[in-house]
């Protein structure tokens, strides 16, 4: 008590100290480097040293998000929101610099054509109307301040839209090849040159004769650091804990399942008396029954064999009216099935029809006035009319139809069971083919024509119950313990050690960027993938992760700042390219003699030949794609030899034995216009990307998301 009495006393200078020690905690977080708060403050990136505020992004993100509907991720979003915002940003700053703007009669152009099929701005004619247009934003600006606004924002994408178009047209006009290049091209695809040649092949040495260190490679890729700059990237290893039923709660379903089956005595509390109750053999409300018993509702609709779960298709489909079958499994269910109707119809039927609505029905627009009686006495005699001359049916349809089917003749398409409401589906499916009929449904009144039917087969109805299958509570808790026990273990030993011995599988997750979303065989967790690239979680660490379907133990296994490749992962490329290097090397340091019968004997190849080979496309024959080779052969004359030149495959020895230049040409304007039709289409890319790749960008996004 005297401690509460002194916290009492004491309580204003505790909540000061308390309050002083989440400020400093926070503000650590935000400026300390490696900190937890989120890097770059309220700045999602600054790119060439604009700002991208973090509450205008998380805007547009969240916009984003609502016009991709509800099955889109926050992820896909933002990267959507960044890609636009880089473009926009990196483009803005070239067409600043260059003074480009957008004129009134430019904007305005633009809008029309945006706009040309909005009937919100057509006049009576069905053509634009500029004048609707003003009327439209004078309305909104006083009454929908909102809309304004997002007119406002429509106006200016379609002038930066306009802008970046000029600014990527006048690249285009730069880059018209000139008729000097179309000669050149021309060369390059029709001069010819014969050769001979030697060719001491790299595998002539093998590999575990020359060596590449990894100080060598190291040395090479800081040599290219254009070529070898990485994003940067972690590796993980886990396993999963999943939270599935044990043989024990599969076992209690399947017993649960079997006491449905039969009737039972269950004493009533109102009467006082034991009742009878049916069981799903007996019972005589089949919808009710599973409707209280089942995980899913009850289901009325013909199926046929290939609407059944394949593995008990073939028993359910030759039951009988009245037979019960199970329990059975199926997937992450059990099931038991009684047959409760069967015949024999065709699984899909076409059909046409005439709809009539009229005031109230599903579906019915403002345009609908009729009222109920004026419909059917229209469907009437519009059906009396379709019986006597079936002809008349299609022009029927075009003039007095109220739905989308109009513009087809009515015609629905192939319909199967369950398609359509159930009082139009039971007559397409109860009637012969050139059946014409009336059926009311919540639509309206329908004058129906049954089309072509597929040949009759079984289709039976069922009555289900259907029980999820989900792991117990005791389950639940024994693999939570099993994974916290694991996460104990991994402390102390290997990581790959501890699962073998408790026969889990590790599952490699390699090269994870840092705004990756989505983890094989775990599917979208961000939660992973940011603990992963946190300064906190060093390699070795490992952490446990909720996630839906149970626990994941994740272990980091490396992890590479942004900038240079690691040695180990370049090794791959770069390890093939020093080696033929070497190989070159021993092979010109072996050499003797000067002329390729000399060399071929000393080296124990022999002198090949080569017939018309061309720039455009320099292959070698049995030495594959060599341009440096064929190259330097047409920088000789006939009869002229080249020193030795190292290509793709090895070491080469040319002489030239016939240079065949093509005729001269009197225009080369074909060749220059092909090569402008092959450069331009990939203008935009090209040049967009090479302006990012040369921004300087600091991409704050992995703290926000």
């Amino acid at each position: 008590m005297a401690i509460l009495s002194s916290i009492r006393k004491q309580g204003i200078f505790l909540i000061i100290i308390i309050a002083l020690a989440l400020f400093a905690f926070v503000l650590s977080g935000i400026l300390t480097p490696g900190g937890n708060g989120p890097k770059g403050g309220d700045t999602i990136a600054t790119i060439n040293g604009t700002d991208l505020p973090r509450q205008d992004f998380m805007e547009e993100v969240e916009l984003i998000k609502g016009n991709l509907g509800p099955n889109a991720s926050s992820t896909q979003a933002m990267n959507m929101v960044w890609e636009r915002e880089l473009r926009r940003v990196i483009l803005e700053e070239q067409i600043e610099k260059l003074g480009l703007s957008v004129e009134k009669d430019q904007l305005n152009s633009a809008l029309r054509n945006n706009l040309a099929n909005n009937p919100t701005f057509s006049n009576e004619a069905g053509q634009f109307d500029e004048g609707k247009m003003q009327e439209y934003i004078a309305s909104i600006q006083t009454s929908s301040p909102q809309q304004y606004q997002q007119w406002l924002d429509f106006e200016k994408n379609t002038a930066q839209s306009i802008l970046q178009t000029t600014y990527f047209n006048m690249i285009k006009g730069g880059l018209v090849s000139t008729i000097a290049e179309g000669e050149q091209q021309f060369r390059f695809e029709n001069d010819k040159v014969n050769i001979e040649y030697v060719h001491v092949p790299f595998t002539k040495i093998s590999d575990e004769e020359v060596k590449v260190t990894d100080d060598e490679i190291k040395k090479y890729i800081e040599s290219r650091s254009k070529e070898y700059k990485v994003e940067a990237q972690a590796d993980i290893q886990y396993v999963f804990f999943s939270e599935e039923p044990s043989e024990e709660d599969m076992k209690a379903y399947e017993e649960n399942m079997t006491t449905l089956l039969d009737s039972k005595i269950e004493y009533n509390s109102t009467t006082k008396m034991n009742d009878t109750v049916a069981g799903f053999k007996n019972t005589a409300n089949y919808e009710e029954f599973v409707n209280a018993n089942s995980d899913q509702p009850f289901m009325d609709f013909w199926m046929f064999k290939k609407d059944l779960p394949p593995a008990v298709a073939d028993t359910l489909i030759n039951l009988n009216e009245g037979s019960v079958y199970g329990p059975f499994q199926v997937e992450n269910t059990y099931n038991i099935s009684k047959v409760i109707a069967v015949k024999q119809m065709p699984d899909s039927v076409q059909s046409k029809h005439i709809l009539i609505r009229y005031l109230g029905t599903t579906s019915a627009g403002p345009e609908i006035t009729k009222t109920k009686e004026e419909a059917k006495k229209l469907a009437d005699s519009l059906l009396v009319v379709v019986k006597k001359d079936p002809a008349k049916f299609e022009a029927l349809v075009t003039e007095f139809s109220d739905d989308s089917s109009k513009d087809t003749g009515g015609d629905l398409g192939k319909s199967w069971p369950g398609r359509m409401v159930a009082p139009f589906d039971e007559f397409i499916f109860d009637n012969p083919t050139g059946t014409t009929g009336f059926v009311e449904t919540d639509f309206g009144y329908h004058i129906v024509t049954v089309g072509e039917q597929t040949a009759p087969q079984k289709a039976i109805k069922l009555a289900t119950v259907t029980k999820n299958i989900e792991a117990s509570e005791k389950s639940i808790s024994d693999i939570f313990t099993n994974a916290s026990t694991f996460e104990v273990a991994v402390q102390k030993e290997e990581f790959i050690d501890v699962a073998k011995n408790q026969n889990l599988e590790v599952k490699p997750v390699n090269k994870m960027g840092i705004m990756d979303a989505n983890i094989p065989g775990i599917g979208a967790n961000r939660e992973i993938v940011i603990w992963a690239f946190s300064d906190d979680a060093e390699v070795g660490d490992t952490k446990r992760f909720s996630v839906p379907e149970g626990y994941v133990i994740a272990q980091v296994t490396r992890k590479n700042e942004k900038g240079l490749m690691s040695v180990s992962e370049a090794s791959a490329t770069v390890t093939p390219i020093l080696r033929d290097k070497k190989k070159a090397e021993k092979i010109r340091a072996s050499i003797s003699g000067n002329t390729l019968q000399e060399i071929a004997a000393n080296q124990k190849v022999t002198v090949q030949t080569g017939t018309d080979l061309t720039m455009a496309n320099p292959m070698i024959p049995n030495a594959g794609l060599e341009p440096a080779i064929i190259g330097s052969a047409f920088g000789k004359k006939a009869g002229e030899t080249t020193s030795l030149i190292d290509g793709k495959t090895g070491v080469f020895k040319v002489r030239v034995t016939a240079v065949n230049k093509a005729p001269e040409m009197t225009s080369y304007s074909n060749y220059a216009e092909q090569l402008t039709a092959k450069t331009v289409p990939a203008v935009n890319s090209n040049v967009y990307n090479a302006l990012k790749n040369a921004a300087d960008i600091e991409d704050n996004r992995a703290s926000f998301f």
